[in-house]
């Protein structure tokens, strides 16, 4: 049997009759299960205030092969969650089997992966529906007027083919100088638009005293080597012209130790902002991961969150207005603000950053960096996603990783682990568990990033890498590329990953994989099913992955191959072909690539 027998629920509007329901509200939910299952009853099991209930489900229709369940569920808690009880026989040979986000278990098992319905506001349409390109100023482009700029005392200059200074032990890594700036990307805005991007995000633009900017040395204004203030509107401007979306970068747990506010609590034990940062008693004080030209900040001092994050005034607020105008915010070691020792605001200051952007722009995007366990972090009502390393990344890594590949490991001591389907799959159901239905597709499907290995150099094979990219455009979440994975840019790890864009060698690019990253994202924006539909899983083994995205609109079938395999039997009638990132062999029997069907018959509903 395939796995479309088994029993199925997910938040997407199949399944969920309101995905963002009011407090108090009574929300029908549905579940689907096989005509072969001999299931006789289903109960809701949920919580109120952590006390168990049960709510009974009723069969709302048999179609075709399906039973499909429906019962309410209470929104009494701003997060409830929820899971199904199936029951068949009586008396001591009763069986009783539980569905979670994470599947059908026989046992009684934790909350943990829980479905989840949130009454917290929504993210917004544009977050969940675009396409994200992510910008490293310094290495993107550069503009005519980079070349009238002096370089940097703190920088080692460096000429825009040269190669990129990456190991941690080298101290050109964070000086190393290429001068792209703000005009070189609106410069190169036709790029980002044949990728099908709708969302321009770049790392920060504040200024610092490295190629990277997260050491900021102020919050007021832009980087002179950047182009300014100036070159940050007219980014802006370029970008909102053509209907997409800004983002920027802020780094809310720490700043530079060139900061402003640092220098003045450094010269001044009785200075306002010294309790902005955790000081000893010997002057030393706290910084990210040891590193000291990063000092942390301080989220318990009332006017530090108002300086940074918490109203008007604010960091988050100013740059929301014009001239820049921007759409949200993507927030560096969001895991880590407001954390230290037996401190822990950092939930306030989600809160508290989210309100003040929505204050200045109600449909704001805040997402929050977090590259491990992000679950706790998302109730709803801090930030709206989050950078999908663990939901993500490491499993469509670990799948489809070149043994030889010398990429290194994020943040882990060993290489990717090279794993089968099975072991990839319960990986993302159980991720999509933990985060909740609306949290995971508002997040990030990131390949690689400013901080990780690059695709390529993971995978090894560009067929393979196209694999990664149909990955990421047609499962839940929101596709983030980093600019160069388009053109096969390769890295070991993250600073090696900042190879600068070769725009004068075309003949070096990737041609093919530009061809799919467009044809992938095209197909997202044309079939709301890739955006809006479920995940529910066809068939499953080691070197395939196939699942619907299902939607009243319509649905279609997903084939991911990471090698060639026999014909699979599904019942399903499929149409064209919707988008194929290698030549199509047939629905269920073909060589390694993604391929996206119509369902001209779909499972009835």
């Amino acid at each position: 049997m395939s796995l479309l027998h088994e029993p199925h629920h997910d938040g997407s509007p199949l399944y969920v009759a309101d995905e963002h329901p009011r407090p108090g509200s009574l929300v029908t939910v549905r579940l689907r299960t096989h005509a072969d299952d001999p299931v006789e009853a289903v109960w809701i099991r949920t919580t109120y205030d952590a006390e168990p209930v049960f709510h009974p489900c009723r069969v709302e229709e048999r179609a075709g092969d399906s039973v499909w369940w429906a019962g309410e569920l209470p929104l009494h808690n701003p997060v409830t969650h929820y899971r199904f009880l199936l029951a068949h026989g009586t008396g001591r040979d009763a069986a009783q089997r539980w569905l979670t986000a994470a599947g059908v278990i026989e046992h009684d098992g934790p909350d943990a992966f829980d479905f989840r319905l949130t009454s917290h506001d929504a993210p917004p349409d544009w977050g969940r529906d675009g396409v994200v390109y992510q910008v490293f100023p310094d290495r993107f482009a550069r503009s005519a007027a980079a070349d009238s700029r002096a370089t940097p005392d703190w920088a080692v200059p460096a000429q825009w083919d040269d190669e990129v200074a990456f190991e941690p032990g080298d101290p050109r890594t964070p000086i190393q100088f290429f001068g792209g700036d703000l005009d070189g990307v609106v410069e190169h805005l036709d790029h980002v638009a044949q990728v099908g991007a709708t969302i321009l995000y770049t790392t920060p633009v504040f200024p610092g005293e490295s190629n990277h900017r997260y050491n900021a040395s102020t919050f007021d204004g832009v980087d002179p080597l950047l182009g300014g203030d100036e070159a940050y509107a007219r980014l802006s401007r370029a970008v909102h012209a053509r209907g997409w979306r800004l983002l920027g970068d802020l780094t809310t747990n720490h700043t530079g130790d060139t900061h402003e506010w640092f220098h003045l609590a450094v010269a001044d034990e009785d200075a306002p902002t010294r309790s902005w940062y955790h000081f000893g008693a010997h002057g030393d004080y706290e910084s990210w991961m040891g590193h000291h030209t990063l000092p942390k900040l301080n989220h318990a001092v009332a006017e530090l969150r108002a300086a940074m994050t918490e109203g008007p005034d604010s960091v988050v607020a100013r740059w929301l207005r014009p001239p820049f105008g921007v759409d949200g915010w993507r927030i560096d070691v969001a895991n880590m603000t407001g954390r230290l020792a037996d401190l822990d605001v950092n939930h306030a200051v989600a809160r508290g950053l989210r309100r003040t952007a929505q204050a200045e722009r109600p449909d704001a995007l805040v997402i929050g960096e977090h590259n491990h366990d992000a679950s706790t972090d998302l109730p709803g009502d801090g930030w709206h996603g989050t950078m999908n390393y663990s939901g993500f990344s490491w499993p469509v890594w670990s799948w489809l990783r070149d043994p030889d590949s010398p990429a290194r490991p994020f943040g882990r001591p060993v290489p990717v682990p090279r794993r089968g389907g099975p072991a990839v799959r319960r990986s993302l159901d159980e991720w999509g568990g933990r985060y909740g239905w609306r949290a995971t597709c508002a997040s990030w499907n990131i390949l690689g990033s400013h901080d990780s290995a690059r695709i390529r150099t993971v995978v090894g094979d560009p067929v393979q890498h196209r694999v990664a990219a149909g990955l990421q455009f047609t499962l839940p979440g929101v596709p983030m590329v980093f600019a160069g994975d388009e053109i096969g840019l390769e890295g070991v790890l993250g600073e090696d990953a900042r190879r600068t864009m070769p725009w004068d060698r075309p003949e070096t690019w990737d041609h093919t994989t530009l061809t799919s990253y467009a044809a992938l994202a095209a197909a997202r924006t044309a079939h709301v099913a890739l955006r809006r539909g479920g995940l529910r899983w066809a068939h499953v083994d080691d070197d395939a992955l196939m699942f619907l995205r299902e939607h009243p609109q319509g649905t279609v079938l997903v084939v991911a191959r990471r090698a060639a395999g026999p014909a699979v039997d599904l019942p399903l009638v499929l149409g064209e072909p919707l988008v194929s990132t290698e030549e199509p062999v047939g629905p269920f029997a073909s060589g390694p690539g993604v391929t996206v069907w119509a369902v001209v018959e779909e499972p009835e509903h």
